[in-house]
């Protein structure tokens, strides 16, 4: 019985420790199966379209509730299937010559990350859009298959009131916020 509990007494903290490592994981968002959707609607019509994961890695743990990282977005990727508006897009609105890069550095998150199956959590951090930094809170939805990890969110951006030009000339009127559909998919190891 000796044998027994003394081999009890090394194997618990062994088994705690690794209880542990699995609460700490990165997500290693995978760019070629992510996506931005963009939705702006205006007066007589509403476009729609897409822009491209760069690069992602988020470290989290599910015990301290801590969230770091960040997701890279390539702002001239905007891609709504009409060449003249994606250029006056890239070149007067989101000016990527001088702003490459959106992105999003997560601060901290609300609510629980379930180790497998649906969760939901409230992700706050700082958004940059045109080199200027803008705190923001996204609802996020996530699911977690073994190593697969996918989160799904949405949100608007008041681009105008952030200090992006208007788009909107003469008779065609564009909304001042475009509302945005956030897919990262990747995998899912234990932090260092």
């Amino acid at each position: 019985m000796k044998t027994y509990a003394k081999a009890l007494f090394l194997a618990l903290p062994l088994s705690l420790a690794s209880f542990a490592l699995a609460q700490h994981q990165t997500f290693t968002v995978n760019p070629d199966s992510s996506q931005v959707a963009f939705s702006l609607g205006g007066n007589g019509h509403h476009v729609e379209g897409t822009f491209h994961v760069q690069s992602g890695s988020i470290d989290f743990d599910r015990n301290a509730q801590t969230i770091s990282g960040s997701v890279v977005v390539a702002a001239g990727s905007g891609n709504s299937g009409e060449p003249s508006r994606d250029k006056k897009m890239n070149t007067d609105v989101l000016d990527v010559a001088h702003f490459a890069e959106v992105s999003f550095v997560p601060k901290s998150y609300q609510g629980t990350i379930a180790a497998a199956g649906d969760s939901t959590v409230q992700v706050t951090g700082v958004f940059t859009l045109h080199g200027t930094p803008h705190d923001l809170t996204v609802p996020m939805q996530l699911h977690i298959d073994g190593a697969n990890l996918t989160a799904k969110g949405h949100f608007t951006v008041p681009y105008v009131q952030w200090g992006l030009k208007d788009p909107s000339v003469f008779i065609l009127k564009v909304a001042k916020e475009v509302g945005i559909d956030l897919t990262l998919v990747g995998r899912l190891s234990p932090s260092n």
